[in-house]
């Protein structure tokens, strides 16, 4: 049987009823069943769903459908903030009800965690936890733990981050790949994990877990004010070239 939960205030519309398509919903209290979330927001920006996820830390961002998002550049940041689907308001209880079978069977299919050590990363809530303390980690910085976690104790290069992390082909001119590793391992400092995240020789990174080979470490790299990359996109068929977003 197909569960959802409803996650905001106002009362379900018969078009968003999931129920009258033999889902079943499950109570508020119900904070033990990993199932997908619906919820209608219009008029809701991305900097409103942040602050409410802050305040709703055990949702995963992946099982969230959001309805109601008619502005078209709202909806491309929720996606990128790894929200699993972001929809107008004009959305058919059929197209509703697929969308939602497709999370739903994305959750049977992904594997959720990895841990290392006292360290566990959750994909679904795109979040670390130590000792079961999350570390508030930023989209980037969860990207960057869940790519070095594929090869612990190997170093990544600094090319194989950014195509699989930011999905760009090429190098930018921009810092933003050592502020996100300087502010990734401020986080892990502070909960004790000092000497997990190292800069090998090569300019690469590792994650360092007990009992995996050692490849090096350099100082901490200096947070800079440097342009994003998430701010950059190639424009027509050069790599080279770059605008800033307003």
């Amino acid at each position: 049987m197909r569960v959802f939960r409803w996650l905001t205030a106002n009362r379900i519309p018969q078009e968003l009823d999931l129920r009258s398509r033999g889902w079943f919903l499950l109570p508020d209290d119900d904070d033990h069943h990993e199932s997908v979330c619906v919820a209608y927001t219009p008029g809701m920006t991305p900097r409103g769903w942040i602050a409410f996820l802050a305040r709703h830390g055990r949702l995963a961002r992946r099982l969230i459908l959001l309805v109601g998002i008619d502005d078209a550049v709202d909806r491309a940041r929720l996606l990128r903030l790894g929200f699993g689907e972001v929809t107008p308001s004009d959305l058919q209880l059929a197209e509703l009800e697929a969308r939602a079978v497709r999370l739903a069977e994305l959750e049977d299919t992904l594997p959720r965690y990895r841990r290392m050590g006292s360290l566990s990363l959750d994909l679904l809530a795109r979040e670390a936890y130590c000792e079961d303390q999350p570390l508030g980690l930023h989209p980037r910085e969860f990207g960057l733990m869940w790519r070095l976690a594929d090869t612990p104790g190997k170093a990544v290069s600094k090319e194989s981050l950014v195509r699989d992390v930011w999905r760009l082909g090429f190098m930018p001119e921009t810092n933003s790949l050592a502020v996100h590793v300087s502010r990734l391992r401020g986080k892990l400092s502070i909960a004790g994990l000092d000497t997990m995240l190292k800069t090998v020789p090569s300019g690469g990174y590792c994650l360092q877990i007990a009992g995996t080979q050692d490849d090096g470490e350099a100082a901490p790299e200096p947070e800079e004010p440097e342009p994003e990359l998430d701010e950059y996109t190639r424009i027509g068929a050069s790599q080279q070239a770059f605008e800033r977003h307003p």
